[in-house]
């Protein structure tokens, strides 16, 4: 419960100062850079990449309190 009313940890991702990740693509091999704060993003030849650290908006149930009202929408119906 402590470190509910602080945080989880998997939500920094969300908040706070975004961070960078590449991915391969698996299309083309290219490199994809997606922010910690974007849903998805299309490589230069059109596959759609999604970014994975927004599972834990879809399913916990203290999300919203957790990340705010602005970023859970944002995530929780994509």
């Amino acid at each position: 419960m402590i470190a509910m009313l602080n945080g989880c940890p998997g939500a920094e991702r969300l908040r706070g100062t975004p961070t960078i990740t590449e991915k391969a693509c698996p299309q083309c091999g290219g490199v994809i850079e997606i922010f910690s704060v974007d849903v998805s993003v299309a490589c230069d030849c059109g596959f759609v990449a999604y970014n994975d650290a927004q599972s834990c908006v879809k399913w916990c149930k203290r999300a919203i309190e957790c990340v705010g009202e602005e970023i859970y929408n944002r995530f929780a119906n994509t």
